[in-house]
């Protein structure tokens, strides 16, 4: 019977839940680094038990984890992340220029065939690879380089969060950056070209066609379907048909279009899940009530609520805290920052807390091992 593995990373340190394919009953492991942040763990795809983790500390620095057992012991490797050649300055939050300064890594993404080789995303935003497990990085700074100079730190910081590998063509990565918008590699990661072609910011943006500056919270794509993305940005649901080329609004009948998290389903490519949040001053489900939605025809979408609160909850989803399993009842795992993580078995339809009283939930990231 396949074993599923939720990762969970959090303010205070980082947990694994695992459970059989029935998904019923949960075993907790953690806190792994207790009292760290840990802004993101994921398992590498050609290897399960190979995980990496990015633990950071205000006062310690950045520190990149390594596991070969699943989680069950870590190593520490490398934690030198340098900027190629002279940085330079983006743009900062008063409209003057600012020197690059590195800060932690938000998101790691491994490698579809290669274990030893994965790629960080970095704040201030850079991309950087490991082709050695994680020992030593190397800055891919062809992404600095477009226009560079005019990307601009969101609410957050100036991170990059979200990195896809194309599986049919492992050269061809897309990047999302708040708040610079989203890019495309077809190289390996040598040029970049912006795609942020139809994107709005309106509030944020002076220049209604700005090819970069868009605070883009987070892209994701099905596998079967590598020229489909969906975007939750700042304010708008978006999608793209050609590669990020063009982007249309779907919010449809959405109560608020602002939020963090997009995820599809496993096996319906048209499946898209977002959860609301009332605004970018208020991060808390619209009238206190907890509810994910799903679309299944692009712009129509249901409110899916049956095992989740609906009064009197306040909590926020963060961009990397949602994930899917690839089980053939499709499970979505969204982690709060009230420190609850709720599972759905069937695809949205029912919800139940995995694990409750955790520090705020950062990210959330699934693993089914056969």
């Amino acid at each position: 019977m396949s074993t599923v593995r939720v990762l969970v990373g959090t303010r205070k340190g980082a947990f694994i839940l695992t459970s059989d394919a029935s998904r019923e009953r949960w075993e907790v492991s953690g806190p792994h680094f207790a009292g760290w942040e840990v802004y993101h763990l994921k398992g590498s795809p050609a290897d399960p038990n190979r995980i990496y983790a990015s633990q950071s500390s205000s006062w310690f620095g950045q520190v990149i984890q390594r596991s070969n057992d699943g989680g069950a012991t870590w190593e520490a490797v490398g934690n030198e992340f340098k900027y190629e050649g002279t940085p330079g300055t983006h743009q900062w939050y008063d409209g003057t220029q600012h020197p690059w300064e590195f800060k932690r890594i938000w998101h790691l993404e491994p490698s579809l065939t290669d274990p030893d080789v994965v790629f960080a995303g970095a704040e201030d935003a850079a991309l950087f690879r490991s082709g050695d497990g994680g020992r030593t990085w190397q800055e891919l700074s062809g992404l600095r380089s477009v226009k560079g100079h005019l990307w601009q730190p969101g609410a957050g910081g100036m991170g990059l969060h979200t990195v896809i590998i194309d599986p049919a063509n492992p050269d061809r990565m897309f990047i999302a950056i708040s708040s610079a918008g989203v890019f495309r590699t077809l190289d390996g990661g040598k040029i970049w070209m912006p795609m942020n072609r139809g994107l709005k910011s309106r509030y944020e943006l002076p220049d209604p066609d700005a090819d970069v500056g868009h605070c883009v919270h987070r892209i994701a794509m099905h596998p079967s379907r590598p020229e489909t993305l969906f975007m939750q940005k700042h304010w708008d649901v978006m999608r793209s048909e050609d590669g990020g080329e063009n982007w249309r609004e779907i919010s449809g009948n959405l109560p608020s279009d602002f939020g963090f998290p997009i995820a599809v389903h496993a096996h319906e490519p048209e499946t898209v899940y977002v959860v609301p949040i009332k605004s970018d001053s208020e991060h808390y489900p619209p009238d206190g009530k907890l509810r994910v939605y799903r679309s299944r025809a692009g712009g129509e979408w249901e409110a899916l609520t049956e095992g989740l609160p609906q009064k009197d909850c306040y909590v926020n989803i963060l961009r990397g805290a949602m994930a899917v399993d690839s089980l053939p009842s499709c499970g979505v795992y969204f982690g709060t920052t009230g420190g609850q993580v709720y599972a759905s078995q069937d695809g949205g339809d029912h919800w139940a807390p995995v694990v409750r009283d955790l520090p705020p939930v950062l990210s959330v990231e699934v693993q089914v091992l056969l």
